[in-house]
This record gives C-alpha cells, structure tokens and sequence, in this order.
C-alpha cells in the first residue's frame, strides 16, 4: 500500500503540480503582482513607468531539492516614442532539473485615440532568447544497475533559442492579452520526447477595473487561460484583486483561484480508481509606495493527493522609474 500510494502521488506532482524543470519560463500567479510584462511581451513599455521587478518563489519548505525560482524584468518606453524595450532573466531549480534563461523584447504601441486622455492602444511585442537546460546525473549512479548506458552520471548540459509574441489591447478600464510562448521547439535535455521539445504555450487573458466616482476604492475581476500545446493541458486562472487610493500610493489584496481543466488518475487504497484536478487558491497582498512596489502571495493547493501539504511562498519587489508628466486618465493599475 505504501509503495501504491508513493506511485500515485508521483503521478499527480507531474501531471497536477506542473513540474516546470523544462518548459521555460515557469507560470505562476506573479503576473499579479503588477508584473504582466513576466507573462506577455507586449506589455513592455505599455506602462506610463518604466518597471523593473523581481520575484523570489520557493515551493514546499523543508523538502530537499525543492522546486524554487528567481526573476528579474525591466522594461520600458525609448524616449517619448511608441516603441519599447524590456529584458528578463530567470533561474529555475526543480530536484535534479534545472534551467537558466535571459529574453530580450520589443514591442510597439500604437495609439486608436487622439492623445493619452482616453486610453485606447493596441500593443504588439516580441521577445527573443535563450534557455540553458540542465540535469545532475551525478546523484543517479548510486541506485542504477551496473553499466546502465543511459546514464553518464555527470551534469548534461543544452541551450536553445525560443521565441514570444503576443498582443495586448487597453481600452480605458478594460484590458486583454494574448501570447503565444515557446514559439519553436527546444529538445532540452530529453531530445527523444515529443512532449519535452514540444513546450508552446498559449495564454489569454482578460480583466476590467471597476469603481464609483471619486471613490478611492475599485475592483477588479481577471480571467487567464493558458493551454500547452505539449501535453494538450489547458488551466484557468479566476483572479479577483481591491485597490485602496492612498496618499503615498495604493494598496491592494486579491485572491486567485487556478483550475486545471485536464485531470490524473491515481489507485486510492481501496483499489478504486479516482481522479483529481489541479485545485490552486492564491492570496496576494501588496503596497505600493511613490516608485516601489512591495508584495506577498501564498498559494495553497487543495487536492486530496499531494506532495506536501506546505504551500508556494512567493516575494515581489519592484521599482517605477521614468514616468511621463500625466498618466493614462483610466483606472487601469497595470499602466498607471
């Protein structure tokens, strides 16, 4: 029974958890923390500040090896022009997989109405770059059958190149994205699965801000579909975040609720078969102060089978710097 039950719960952790040691950039719910560019490429300048953020993201504390992740974006507008750039560097530890990886973007905003008073702009970015892939194997010799040729026992070692698009369209309040990630195909270290070169990845999302005249309060309610090409698995995000208006800034709290649309089969005890589906809740809270930007999320998965009952930590820093004299006249934190 305990040998069952360790199987079913790999099992799970790999098809419900996202096992993201080669896949590129891993998503989560940072995109949140006022870090859209993490996630869509278009986004890139579409601000009226120039960003730089970072995220540190450690999963199920006190496990060995356990999956952790660290990012650092800026991006913004060149100039006074329509055009922009932005860079973002990552790490990715997941037990023996590992990945490093650096992106370069462009992207290019094109104003529908006469001057910024009424925000209505349809964005196009485009980022490029490369993606290390590693696997310590160093570790696999202690348990392998003598001679097994499939294994060096060393530390494999593969960079590709990948690219992103996508689009991004604002319209006073309301807001939508849509990006194709992993354009090509990257063979990683696993080169002879069709489900590890294969790491395209669509997203869709949509949200409005809402909120009542010269009320220092506002809402806003978010959706995000992402769908891997891969492994034909498809999540939903349903995202719900308040704004508070303060003298020195904002701050602002939400709660995100992640289901996949795909599930896994796992023995239970009895002998029954059952199934599962990726149940995530996310809560966020986060302040910002003039140019910073401080925030914290705690993401709880609350299926019966998992891993660990500990939770995903994650810590966002940020800074605005550049801002042009008038913002957008919108309610629309993700570019004022």
């Amino acid at each position: 029974m305990k040998i069952k039950y360790i199987i079913c719960v790999a099992v799970l952790t790999l098809s419900c958890l996202k096992v993201t040691a080669q896949e590129g950039l891993p998503i989560y719910t940072d995109y949140l923390t006022d870090n859209y560019y993490l996630i869509h490429p278009s986004m890139a300048g579409a601000a009226n500040c120039s960003k730089i953020r970072l995220t540190a993201r450690q999963q199920w504390f006190g496990q060995e090896d356990a999956p952790k992740l660290l990012t650092l974006s800026a991006n913004g507008r060149i100039g006074d022009s329509p055009s922009a750039i932005g860079g973002i560097v990552y790490a990715d530890k997941n037990g023996y997989h590992s990945q490093k990886g650096a992106y370069a973007t462009y992207a290019h905003h094109l104003m529908f109405s006469r001057s910024e008073v009424d925000l209505n702009m349809l964005s196009f970015g485009l980022s490029a770059g490369f993606i290390q892939y590693q696997l310590d194997e160093t570790d696999f010799l202690n348990d392998a059958p003598v001679g097994d040729p499939s294994i060096g026992g060393g530390v494999q070692s593969r960079t590709n190149f990948n690219m992103d698009f996508g689009f991004s369209y604002h319209y006073l309040d309301f807001y939508a994205h849509g990006t194709i990630k992993n354009l090509l195909k990257n063979s990683g270290v696993n080169n002879d699965l069709e489900i590890t070169s294969n790491l395209t990845r669509y997203l869709l999302s949509a949200g409005y801000v809402f909120s009542r005249l010269e009320s220092t309060w506002s809402f806003e309610p978010s959706l995000m579909f992402q769908y891997k090409s891969g492994t034909k698995e498809s999540t939903i995000d349903v995202n719900a975040k308040v704004y508070k208006a303060t003298d020195f800034g904002s701050i602002w709290g939400g709660l995100s609720y992640r289901q996949s649309l795909d599930g896994a089969q796992y023995l239970s005890d009895s002998g029954a078969i059952n199934s599962q589906k990726l149940n995530q809740f996310t809560p966020l809270l986060g302040v910002n102060y003039k140019n910073f930007m401080f925030a914290y999320n705690y993401t709880y998965q609350s299926n019966a089978v998992v891993f660990t009952n500990g939770g995903f930590h994650q810590l966002s820093l940020g800074y605005n710097f550049s801002c042009r004299r008038e913002p957008y006249d919108c309610n629309c934190p993700a570019v004022n």
